[in-house]
C-alpha cells in the first residue's frame, strides 16, 4: 500500500483480493506472509477509515445541545431487506 492517498473502497476491494489469493492456497509461504502483512495494512485502514466516518456521523445527528440526538444503530442492506 502506497502512501498516497487510498480510497476505501480500492483498499477493500485489494483486501478481498488477498484473501482470495490466501485462502486459495496457490501460493508459496513466502508470498503468503508477504499478502498478509498487505492485508493487515489494508484492514488497518479500512477500519480507521470507518471509525472517521461512524464519528463524522454522529457528530451530524447532534442536537444543538450537543446531545446525540436519536442515534439508532446501523443497518446494513441485508437487515433491512428482512423487515420489509
Amino acid at each position: 500500500m502506497a502512501d498516497k492517498e487510498v480510497k476505501f473502497e480500492s483498499a477493500l476491494e485489494k483486501l478481498e483480493e488477498i484473501v482470495d489469493k490466501l485462502e486459495s492456497g496457490d501460493i508459496g509461504l513466502d508470498e503468503s506472509i508477504k499478502q498478509y502483512e498487505e492485508g493487515i495494512k489494508l484492514l488497518r485502514f479500512c477500519t480507521a477509515k470507518l471509525e472517521e466516518v461512524e464519528k463524522k456521523i454522529e457528530i451530524l445527528v447532534k442536537d444543538k445541545s450537543g446531545k446525540v440526538a436519536g442515534l439508532k444503530p446501523f443497518k446494513n442492506e441485508e437487515e433491512q431487506s428482512k423487515l420489509l
